[in-house]
């Protein structure tokens, strides 16, 4: 049963920019789900954060929202729409979304949502990293995203839980973010990642997800996620959950804005 805070109303605004996004989402089957993101499509395949210490913040527990897979106007505006303090993970430019870079530049903060090869998935991105790719493949890759994106600092894996997987090729990504001055933030998508261990090599943090929003698009779900992702932050200081722009979880997140208030909502750059 949803909370008294499902019933309040939208304004129209906000109301209009989402249903806008729902044509959208109808109209493509990339939108069906969020649970392309996840290896098998299940969370009992996702690994579990290493054990966090609790603490008790002497600041207020922070939480950022990565909302990933952006790629049109109307889902920068329905995000925006809402005012919340969300970070949009823009997909490289394609045929299907031409113009990511173009909005992107509109936006002080922004993170770039990168497909890597993932180990079941056919509706795979155009120039997505492989595992096999070479080191000068992969750097003319993380090149060409930071000419496309010059403002960018963080990157999240789209899919990637074969690539996240294979410690030879989180090796060659790494180093190529490395030059490039990008912080790669793990979405989690697979229990074998290798990402803990490389950036530990590199002498690096390991940044990750801690919650997905909407492995499961019901707005019931998504509102129990946001719950969720509330406690971790709360209970470790820190948290980060990953959503994507589709009307329940846009919904979900408008109608969580008094939960949200329990912690600090920010900017990826501001944990």
């Amino acid at each position: 049963m949803e909370n008294s805070l499902s019933k309040k109303p939208v304004p129209l605004s906000v109301s209009k920019r989402l249903k806008n996004v729902l044509k959208k989402e109808t109209k493509s089957k990339q939108y069906v789900s969020a649970s392309h993101e996840i290896d098998g499509s299940s969370l009992a395949s996702v690994p579990k954060m290493a054990k966090r210490k609790k603490v008790i913040p002497s600041y207020k527990a922070r939480l950022a929202i990565i909302i990933d897979d952006v790629g049109t106007k109307a889902q920068v505006n329905a995000i925006k729409s809402l005012r919340l303090p969300l970070t949009m993970s823009f997909l490289p430019p394609s045929k299907a979304r031409p113009n990511t870079a173009k909005l992107a530049k509109l936006e002080t903060l922004y993170m770039v949502h990168l497909p890597m090869e993932a180990q079941n998935w056919s509706a795979e991105e155009p120039n997505t990293l492989r595992i096999h790719d070479r080191q000068k493949v992969i750097s003319a890759r993380i090149k060409e995203i930071k000419e496309l994106f010059p403002k960018v600092e963080y990157i999240n894996n789209h899919t990637g839980s074969k690539f996240t997987s294979s410690e030879v090729a989180m090796n060659r990504l790494i180093f190529a973010l490395n030059a490039n001055n990008i912080h790669f933030i793990d979405s989690r998508t697979t229990a074998q990642t290798k990402a803990p261990k490389v950036l530990k090599n590199f002498g690096l943090p390991y940044v990750a997800r801690d919650v997905f929003l909407d492995h499961h698009m019901d707005k019931a779900y998504v509102l129990e996620q946001i719950k969720k992702a509330i406690k971790v932050a709360k209970s470790h200081g820190t948290a980060i959950a990953i959503g994507h722009p589709h009307k329940n979880t846009l919904q979900a997140l408008y109608e969580s804005k008094e939960l949200l208030k329990d912690v600090e909502l920010v900017y990826i750059n501001r944990l």
